[in-house]
């Protein structure tokens, strides 16, 4: 029995290797796992389109993109490729007076990305949303795999122009509701930032900007996940 116990102990440890191993990310992400988040694909599945430093993070809210990626959008912003945890920052972007073009989203039977305006949108089934208040929206290439998605887990099938009317329609209370969550965030970014940062002197953009700037130069030690995206907001706001 002894000697069975031991087997199976080497056996958990190999397989949580392994699984450590398929998780490794770029950018100063190494070994850092992905919590059960629906929304969530490991770092080497996830389609970066963007690039520069900050590459890993939504350009609106700073989001890390692989741990909301199936609700991912892409764009030509100005003539240069953004990428957005959600379509809720979509519409932020398209309400900030640039110009946005060539839309795409992921799809969620391939986790590629394709035009939005193909897509068959998912919208207010029981998987999470992404920055919206309630009503989530989940893409799909083709609409038999939206119905099937429909099908098992709620919600409505509908075009990118619907979808995206409906966001436009729902951008202000989910705004008021994105904004509280930020304050409080960032309260507790304040205290992690005099805990565990060094002194940080630079002034930031956008919290994608600040989040880069903590994981290339580890003024905050192995900090990742919701602290990280804490102190990213406190930095902008502070």
């Amino acid at each position: 029995m002894r000697k069975f116990i031991i087997a199976l102990a080497v056996m958990v440890g190999l397989v949580g290797i392994a699984q450590a191993e398929e998780m490794r990310t770029p950018g100063g992400h190494k070994g850092l796992h992905m919590p059960k988040n629906y929304r969530a694909v490991p770092f080497a599945k996830a389609q970066i389109l963007q690039e520069g430093p900050d590459r890993l993070y939504c350009v609106k809210c700073g989001m890390t993109l692989p741990m909301f990626y199936r609700t991912n959008h892409a764009a030509k912003v100005d003539g240069k490729t953004e990428q957005f945890c959600s379509m809720y920052c979509l519409v932020e972007e398209m309400n900030s007076g640039k110009k946005v073009s060539d839309v795409r989203v992921v799809d969620n039977s391939t986790l590629k990305f394709i035009p939005a305006a193909k897509a068959f949108y998912v919208v207010g089934s029981s998987k999470p949303a992404t920055m919206a208040k309630k009503v989530s929206k989940y893409a799909f290439g083709t609409e038999a795999a939206a119905q099937a998605f429909a099908e098992k887990f709620g919600g409505r099938v509908m075009a990118y122009d619907a979808a995206l009317a409906l966001a436009q329609k729902d951008y202000e209370s989910d705004t008021a509701a994105k904004k509280m969550r930020q304050a409080k965030a960032a309260k507790k970014g304040a205290m992690i930032y005099k805990k565990r940062c060094q002194p940080i002197a630079k002034t930031f953009k956008n919290v994608a900007e600040a989040k880069a700037y903590i994981t290339a130069n580890n003024v905050c030690g192995d900090l990742k996940g919701k602290p990280l995206q804490a102190v990213g907001l406190y930095l902008l706001r502070r």
